[in-house]
C-alpha cells in the first residue's frame, strides 16, 4: 500500500478521483448513485475499492472458487458478457494503488473512481457524516477538493457537497473531470 507522502502517479488520459470517508459514511451508497449518472453523460468510469479483510468474489463451490482453493495462483473466468481476474497475492503488504489502476483497461474507461486508500495522497472528495463523530480528515489532507456531508461544516475555501444529493456530487465530478483533461480529442467520448 502506498505510504502516506507518497504520491499516486496517475495516467495523464485517465484521471483519478477518490472518495475518502471511515466505515459506514456511505462511499458505496454515494458511488453505486453516481456511476449511472456519470454513464448519462457519456463518461466511463472504472472502480478501485479497498478492502480491509480476506474476501472472495467467488462463491464455494463455483469452479472458480474450488479451482483458485485448489492451488491456482490466477482464475481467469469469462463469458460473452465479462471476465474477471482473480489473483492470490502472495506478499503480506497490500497492492499499491499505482499498480491497481494500471492493471485496469485504461482504453475503455475515462475515469478511475477509488474507495478507501485514505491514507495515500492523491485527489479525491471527502465523505463526512458528523453524526458517527470522526474527525474530518481534510483539514490535514491537502490531496481533497471538496467535503461531502449531511450537515453544514465550515470547510473553508472548499466547496461543501451534499452527501445525499448524488446529482450535485456528479455536476461537481464532472466540473472537476473537465479540467483534468485538456488533451482530449473533442469528439472523443466522454465528457
Amino acid at each position: 500500500m502506498q505510504r502516506a507522502g507518497q504520491s499516486v502517479d496517475m495516467h495523464p488520459l485517465k484521471p483519478v478521483l477518490g472518495f475518502a470517508a471511515f466505515s459506514g459514511t456511505g462511499k458505496t451508497t454515494l458511488l453505486k448513485q453516481l456511476i449511472p449518472l456519470l454513464a448519462q453523460r457519456g463518461v466511463r468510469t472504472g472502480i478501485i475499492k479497498h478492502a480491509h479483510h480476506d474476501f472472495d468474489t467467488d462463491k464455494p463451490g463455483k469452479d472458480s472458487y474450488e479451482l483458485r482453493k485448489a492451488g491456482a495462483r490466477q482464475v481467469l473466468v469469462a463469458s460473452d458478457r465479462r471476465w474477471a481476474l482473480i489473483t492470490e497475492n502472495d506478499t503480506v503488504a497490500e497492492p499499491e494503488l499505482n499498480e491497481l489502476i494500471a492493471r485496469l483497461d485504461r482504453e475503455n474507461i475515462d475515469l478511475v473512481l477509488v474507495e478507501g486508500f485514505k491514507k495515500v495522497p492523491f485527489t479525491r472528495i471527502e465523505l463526512h457524516r458528523p453524526s458517527l463523530g470522526h474527525p474530518l480528515l481534510y483539514p490535514d489532507d491537502n490531496s481533497i477538493i471538496a467535503v461531502a456531508a449531511d450537515a453544514a461544516l465550515d470547510t473553508g475555501d472548499l466547496p461543501l457537497l451534499d452527501i445525499n444529493d448524488a446529482v450535485e456530487v456528479a455536476e461537481f465530478i464532472l466540473s472537476w473531470l473537465a479540467t483534468q483533461s485538456p488533451q482530449r480529442d473533442p469528439g472523443e467520448r466522454g465528457c
